[in-house]
C-alpha cells in the first residue's frame, strides 16, 4: 500500500518492514526452480537452510524447510544440484529479509533435464539461432585466439599444447572461469562478450572437457547461446567429449569434437601448410613446363611446315603461276590481235572490191549532174548540158554534143 511520508512526517524502520512483511503475506505459495549452492543441515536441529541461485543470473533466494521436508530427499540431493520446491515467501522483520519457506522439494532428474533442454533447443531454433546462414567462417590463420576454459584444466592445456604445436607463433587470450556449477554462466558469458570485445581477437573457443548432463548444462543455458548468437567474433565450441552435445555446439560458428580438435580446426599446421605449398609450387612449375613443352612443339612443328622452312617457296609458286597466266594472257590477246587483223584484212579485201574507185580504176567513169546526181541514161541529159566525169585519177567536166551519146572533149 503507498504511504504518505515527507521530510518532516517520516515512518519507522520497523513500520516499513512490518508493511514489507504484511505485503508478502498476502503472496500465495509458488513453485521455484533453482539450483543448491549452499546446504546447512545442524545435527538436532528442526529446520534445514538452503540457498537456491539461478543459473543463468547472479540472484540467490534463501530457502528454509522443515527436517521431515528434507529428509524425504535427503539421500537424492546435494549442493550443486538442481531441484524445484513449492514454497510460499516469507518476512523476517528484525533482519529484514526474504526467504522462502518450503513445503515440497522435488530433484530434477536427467530425463526432465532432457525434456526440458529439447524444448529450449526446438524454441530456439525456431528463432533461427542455429541457422547455417548465421555462422561466420573462421579465418585461415587467426593471430590471437580468445580461449574460454576452467583455471588449469586438461581442456586448456590441450588448446593450448597442440595449437601451439601446429603453429608456434600463434598467441592467445585466456579467460579462466568456471565451467560447472551456479556461478559458471554469467561468468562465461562475461568472458565471451569481453574477447568479443577486443578487435584483434580473431575466433573464441569455448572448451570444457567431459563430464555429467548435470556438469554440462551451463552450456546450455539460453542466455549464453544468445550471447554468442549475438558476438561479432566466430566462436567454436568445444565442450565435452564427441557425444556431447550442448546446446552451444548448435549456436556457434564451429563445433569441435573435443578442446585437441578444437585447436587442430582453428589452427593449421606450419608443416602440412609448408608442404601443402611445396606440392603448389611442384604442380605450378609442372604446369608451366607442360606449358611450355607443348608451346616448344608447336613451334617446332610449324617450323617444320614447307612455307615457314622456305617462305620464298610459296612467292616463287605465285611467281611461275603469275608468269604462266601472263604468257597465257598474251597468247590470247596475240590470238584475237590476229583474228582480228584477218578479218579486217579480209573486211578491207571486200570493201575495197565493192567500192566504187576500184571499178573507177579499171577504166569506168561516173557522170554526174550539176546536183550531184548519177546519170544513168542518156533520156536524162539534154543536149549542151554541162556534166561532171569522176575518173578513178580525179574529175573533169564535159558538155553533151548533138549527136546523142557524143560527149566534147574536155575543157
Amino acid at each position: 500500500m503507498a504511504v504518505s511520508t515527507s521530510p518532516e512526517t517520516p515512518i519507522p524502520v520497523g513500520e516499513v518492514s512490518r508493511l514489507i512483511g504484511g505485503w508478502i503475506d498476502r503472496l500465495g505459495a509458488v513453485w521455484v526452480e533453482g539450483q543448491i549452492t549452499q546446504l546447512s543441515r545442524r545435527p538436532g536441529a528442526g529446520v534445514v537452510f538452503l540457498t537456491l541461485r539461478d543459473p543463468s543470473h547472479d540472484i540467490s533466494l534463501r530457502v528454509t524447510c522443515y527436517r521431515q521436508v528434507f529428509d524425504k530427499v535427503a539421500d537424492v540431493i546435494s549442493e550443486g544440484a538442481r531441484v524445484v520446491v513449492h514454497a510460499k515467501p516469507e518476512w523476517y522483520a528484525p533482519r529484514g529479509q526474504l526467504s522462502l519457506r518450503a513445503a515440497e522439494i522435488r530433484p530434477v532428474g536427467v530425463g526432465e533435464l532432457l525434456a526440458r533442454l529439447e524444448q529450449l533447443k526446438k524454441s530456439l531454433a525456431a528463432e533461427g539461432l542455429f541457422a547455417a546462414d548465421r555462422k561466420k567462417p573462421l579465418p585461415f590463420l587467426p593471430q590471437l585466439i580468445g580461449l574460454v576454459c576452467g583455471r588449469a584444466s586438461a581442456a586448456e592445456r590441450d588448446v593450448l599444447e597442440n595449437a601451439r604445436h601446429r603453429w608456434p607463433a600463434v598467441r592467445f587470450e585466456v579467460r579462466n572461469v568456471p565451467v560447472q556449477g551456479v556461478h559458471a554462466v554469467p561468468q562465461v558469458i562475461a568472458a565471451v562478450q569481453e574477447l568479443d570485445a577486443l578487435p584483434e581477437v580473431d575466433v573464441i573457443i569455448v572448451a570444457r572437457g567431459g563430464g555429467s548432463v548435470e556438469d554440462l548444462l551451463p552450456f546450455s543455458d539460453e542466455q549464453l547461446v544468445r550471447a554468442v548468437s549475438a558476438a561479432v567474433t566466430p566462436v567454436v565450441s568445444a565442450i565435452g567429449h564427441e557425444p556431447d552435445t550442448p546446446l552451444l555446439d548448435l549456436v556457434a560458428d564451429l563445433r569441435a569434437s573435443t578442446p585437441t580438435d578444437a585447436a587442430k580446426k582453428v589452427v593449421p599446421d606450419v608443416g602440412e601448410e609448408l608442404a601443402r605449398v611445396q606440392q603448389l609450387r611442384e604442380r605450378a612449375l609442372r604446369a608451366v613446363e607442360g606449358f611450355l613443352q607443348r608451346e616448344q612443339r608447336g613451334l617446332a612443328a610449324a617450323l617444320q611446315r614447307p612455307c615457314m622452312e622456305r617462305p620464298q617457296r610459296m612467292v616463287e609458286e605465285r611467281e611461275e603461276q603469275v608468269t604462266a597466266l601472263v604468257e597465257r594472257g598474251r597468247r590470247t590477246l596475240g590470238h584475237l590481235l590476229d583474228r582480228a587483223d584477218s578479218e579486217l584484212t579480209h573486211t578491207l579485201a571486200r570493201v575495197v572490191a565493192l567500192s566504187p574507185r576500184a571499178t573507177l580504176e579499171r577504166g569506168y567513169a561516173v557522170l554526174q549532174k550539176a546536183d550531184g546526181a548519177a546519170v544513168r541514161s542518156p533520156g536524162e541529159v539534154d543536149a549542151g548540158e554541162e556534166l561532171r566525169a569522176r575518173v578513178s585519177a580525179g574529175e573533169f567536166r564535159v558538155r553533151v554534143g548533138g549527136v546523142q551519146g557524143a560527149v566534147s572533149d574536155p575543157e
